[in-house]
Order: C-alpha cells, then structure tokens, then sequence
C-alpha cells in the first residue's frame, strides 16, 4: 500500500497554505468556509493538512454521491451550515453531428472564461450533459453556453434524479513482468513497454494524481493512473507469480 505523497511542487504547497490560512480563519471567526471543486490530489492533501491542524469539522461534496471533484466545507464553531456552493444544470443538445465528450463540454466551458476550480463534475447522457459549477458562474453558463463542440445546447436547471447512474465497468486481468509502471501501463493500453515507456518520459501520465516522469516507478494494489488522451485506470488487485514468474494483475477503466 502506498502512503500519503506530500505537496510535490510550488503550485501544491501554496495550495496547502492557503488552506491552513482559510482553516485559521474559520477557528477565529467561528464561521463556515467553502472551497472551490478541488481535484483528487486536492483532496488528499487537504485531508493530510487538516489533520496536521487537527480540524476534524469539514466535509467533501460534489453536489451527487460519488462525486470526484468536489468542495470542502469547513464548519465554523457558530456558523450555521449553509447550502453548498453549487449547482447541478443540464446543458441539452439540439442538434448533435457527433457523440460530444466530456472535453467537449469541458473546453466549451472554459471558452467562456470559466476556470476549472469553478468546475465539478461533468456527467455524460444521451442527450446532452449534467453540468456542476459554482453557484457563482451558473448564471454565465446559462445566458452563454449556446454550443458545444459546433453542436446547439439549451441549459437548464438539472434535477438530482435525472443523473445517469455510473456504468460498472468489469475487471480485466493480465500478467506483467514485474509491477513496474511501464510494464502495467503497457499491459492496461495494450500497448509495448517501449510506447509505454514513450508515454511516462512525456509527462502524459499520472499516478494517484502526481506526475511523474520515472518508468521505473514502483506500483501498488489501487494506484491510480491518468493517462492524458488515453483515459483513467486503477490497479485493483496484485496476485501471485505465473510459473513463468509473470505477476498476476487486475483492473478496471474507468
């Protein structure tokens, strides 16, 4: 299993600090503080942080169970809880030539001028999207988004009971030479160590949302990787050796 990773570079450290100082003023004010969506990394170095400070009064929510992105509340002393921050809008297509993705939906957001911590989860349907932003941008996206990837979108208010349920994915099973991240990587994608190799030495991949640039990377039973262009997996389970001395692995994609 592996351990927490602490803040890997400048952007992640002044993330850490900005929130002990927003903790600091929850304490002092004794009123409650919302977060903007944060990603996975997010998350877990807020976790560490807030157990560092020894704050135990917060909680992650991403407007729907099982969301990724999500806000954190922090619950001041006296504060009331308030609503969170967020809304759910469903953005419908009109006329669609072609199946729109969540980048679609993502780069039509941000077109607008919209920064990606204003922006939680993006769930896909058959016809169109669930959209979940600040509260304080929602009313942009409404009078604004007008088209996604050159296909006509009308957007509404979504409702929680419309959310499209999570597909499960099976797991899939393969044997790897050695528990390397070019060895799992190539047997996930199906592709050689070589290209494998090619992929982390770019800097297009992520384990448990930290970059690196190391083939030879040591993997755990649930790690998780993003591969930029080529989806998200997660390493559910490490077996025993294949009389070839192959390892054997599951996992699922996401």
């Amino acid at each position: 299993m592996r351990g927490y990773i602490p803040p890997a570079d400048d952007d992640e450290r002044l993330f850490v600090r900005r929130l002990g100082d927003l903790v600091q003023v929850v304490r002092q004010r004794g009123t409650s503080r919302s977060t903007p969506f944060l990603s996975d990394r997010q998350q877990e170095l807020a976790r560490a942080a807030l157990a560092g400070l020894g704050f135990e009064g917060y909680a992650f929510d991403g407007g729907y169970p099982d969301a990724e992105r999500r806000i954190l509340r922090l619950f001041g002393e006296y504060g009331a809880q308030e609503p969170l921050p967020a809304v759910c809008l469903f953005a419908q297509t009109l006329r669609a030539d072609r199946a729109l993705t969540h980048r679609d939906y993502l780069g039509a957001l941000m077109s607008l001028g919209i920064r990606r911590e204003c922006i939680g989860d993006i769930l896909l349907s058959e016809d169109g999207a669930y959209l979940f932003v600040l509260d304080t941008v929602a009313p942009l996206v409404c009078d604004e988004l007008s088209s996604v990837g050159r296909c006509s979108v009308c957007v509404r208010a979504g409702r929680a009971e419309e959310l499209p349920g999570r597909e499960e994915r099976p797991a899939q099973t393969a044997t790897v030479a050695s528990l390397r991240l070019d060895a799992v990587l190539a047997a996930m994608l199906h592709i050689s160590r070589g290209d494998a190799v090619q992929l982390v030495k770019s800097g297009m991949v992520e384990v448990n949302h930290v970059s690196t640039v190391s083939a030879h990377y040591e993997v755990f039973e649930n790690d998780v990787f993003s591969i930029r262009g080529r989806g998200k997996y997660k390493l559910c389970g490490v077996g025993a050796k294949s009389r070839k001395g192959r390892t054997f692995v599951s996992y699922i994609e996401y």
